[in-house]
Formats: structure tokens, C-alpha cells, sequence
């Protein structure tokens, strides 16, 4: 079997830690680099629930999208969930490694998984990597449907193809606009309204769009706009990467037992429709 050292090695050749953002906080929380390793899970969060699952696995190794102290920290003590989640990692002899920005990026990355979760064919990242001469590596994907679709119709794939959130989708547009080319982005992605419009898209699926900057979006051209969970637009990202570590398993005679987290690590719980009728003042008169 393989050593910790070597496992995470071959991880670091898929996500080279240095092509992270330097606000970053990527690569091993925790972990002997010679323990043996037998069983790898990969999850988006490494929250409680998450780590049980690692441990009632017997995982040797957890790895994240998310990183488990983004800001730095001085203390893993118990009494904070963090440090709880760092001390039944090692109690339990449980790595944990992070792959966050550098696997935004990477060819194939996030986008890209996120991309095949809803059947479309990437053209070219969003915002190309400079340093790729080859150009497939960068943030966000450009891609195409395989025949159109309106906007209703287009919230309605991602709804059903994406895990399942009390969110769903949201769209903003007209419904019966009709979408040829999207653009999508794993994760929060309204800082890259820019590069949606340069690119000349119908529309842009990505997660976390506030009020304002999807406005002014809107507002600026006829885009349409869909809003998915943070963690469902990631969560694709899982199964990729966990192909990619069985298929150098399997170069190697590893002989790994590969995992997937089905956990849904989403914070929001419920979602209650709201009335599609006109705001009524106190006499329930419409404003």
C-alpha cells in the first residue's frame, strides 16, 4: 500500500498547490506522511459530519474542496468545532488534505465536472490561466448545450442533474428566452460578470449571486442569470477527482478503495415558496 507521502504526491501533480490564490489555504491539515493508506474519501466540506463519515469508513485519508482554516488559526483545541474535527481526524488516524483554488483551475477542475454534470461540452475556460500554453487550464468553462433550450427549460436540467438542495436553482431572465451557450462557474462566482459579458454567452450558472451585481447583470444585457447552491455546483468535483486518483491507483497497484461523500454538507435546510403576487401595504392594497 501506498504511504501518505506518496498518495499525496500524486493529488499535488493534479492540483499543484503553488497555482492556488495566495489568499489560499490548500494542501495537508493533518496526517503522518508514512502511514499506510487503504481508503481515501472525497467530500466538498470538512465539517463533523463529514470527518464520522471518514471515520466510520475507516478512511485513511479525507480530502476537501473547502479548507478547514481558510483565515490561518491559533488554537485546534477541542472546544471549538474546528479543532473537535482536527482531534478526531488524528485520534482516529484520518489525513486530511485540501485542494480548493488550485482544483478551480486545473484542466479537468471544478467547472469542468460541473460542466459534464449537466451535459454540456466545454469550449474554453472563462478566464484563461496565463500560464497555460495549451489554454484549457483557468477559471470557469465556456460551454455549449447539445441543442437549445429556454431559460425555464435550462433551470429545470440543472435542477434534476445537480445533487439535490433545499435551494434548487434560480433563474433570473425572461423564461422563454432561449440558451445556446452558457457559461459556468463552481462556487461563488458573480466577481465574474466581466468575463460572462466579454464572452458573449446566453447565460451563466454558478452559486452565491447577490442582489446588486446580478442587477446590474441583468440589467446590462439580456443574460440569463442561474443561481445554484454553493456546495452543488462543487459537489461534481467529488466524482471527478475521485476517478482521477482511482485511475492512478491503478497505474500504480495501489489497490485503493476510493469513496465519494453523499453528504449534504449545504447549509440551508428548508426553502418555503414564496407568493408570486405584488407586495400589499398594511391594507392589503398593492404599493
Amino acid at each position: 500500500m501506498p504511504r501518505l507521502s506518496e498518495v499525496i504526491a500524486a493529488l499535488d501533480a493534479l492540483w499543484p498547490p503553488e497555482r492556488a490564490e495566495q489568499w489560499d489555504a490548500v494542501g495537508t491539515v493533518c496526517g503522518d506522511p508514512q502511514a499506510e493508506v487503504t481508503r481515501v474519501l472525497f467530500a466538498v466540506d470538512p465539517v463533523q459530519e463529514v470527518v464520522d463519515e471518514a471515520v466510520r469508513l475507516d478512511a485513511d485519508l479525507l480530502v476537501t474542496h473547502h479548507p478547514l482554516y481558510l483565515r490561518g488559526t491559533t488554537t485546534v483545541a477541542a472546544t471549538h468545532f474546528k479543532g473537535r474535527a482536527v482531534h478526531d481526524l488524528i485520534k482516529n488516524d484520518v489525513a486530511l488534505h485540501v485542494a480548493h483554488t488550485n482544483a478551480d483551475t486545473a484542466d479537468p477542475g471544478v467547472s469542468d465536472a460541473l460542466a459534464g454534470a449537466l451535459d454540456l461540452r466545454v469550449v474554453r475556460p472563462l478566464v484563461p490561466d496565463a500560464t497555460d500554453p495549451a489554454g484549457r487550464r483557468g477559471l470557469g468553462r465556456i460551454c455549449e448545450l447539445d441543442h437549445p433550450l429556454t431559460v425555464r427549460e435550462f433551470a429545470a436540467r440543472a435542477a434534476k442533474r445537480l445533487p439535490g438542495t433545499a435551494q434548487g436553482v434560480r433563474a433570473a431572465g425572461d423564461p422563454d428566452a432561449v440558451i445556446r451557450t452558457v457559461a459556468v462557474s463552481g462556487g461563488s462566482g458573480d466577481s465574474l460578470f466581466d468575463a460572462v459579458r466579454a464572452a458573449g454567452v446566453d447565460g451563466f450558472l454558478t452559486a452565491d449571486l447577490r442582489h446588486h451585481p446580478a442587477s446590474e447583470a441583468t440589467q446590462q444585457t439580456p443574460l440569463a442569470l442561474f443561481d445554484a447552491a454553493h456546495w452543488a455546483t462543487e459537489w461534481p468535483w467529488c466524482e471527478q477527482a475521485a476517478a482521477q486518483l482511482d485511475e492512478i491507483s491503478d497505474r500504480n497497484g495501489w489497490g485503493l478503495r476510493v469513496h465519494v461523500s453523499r453528504t449534504v454538507t449545504d447549509p440551508w435546510t428548508a426553502h418555503a415558496a414564496s407568493s408570486v403576487s405584488a407586495p400589499t401595504d398594511s391594507t392589503g392594497a398593492p404599493n
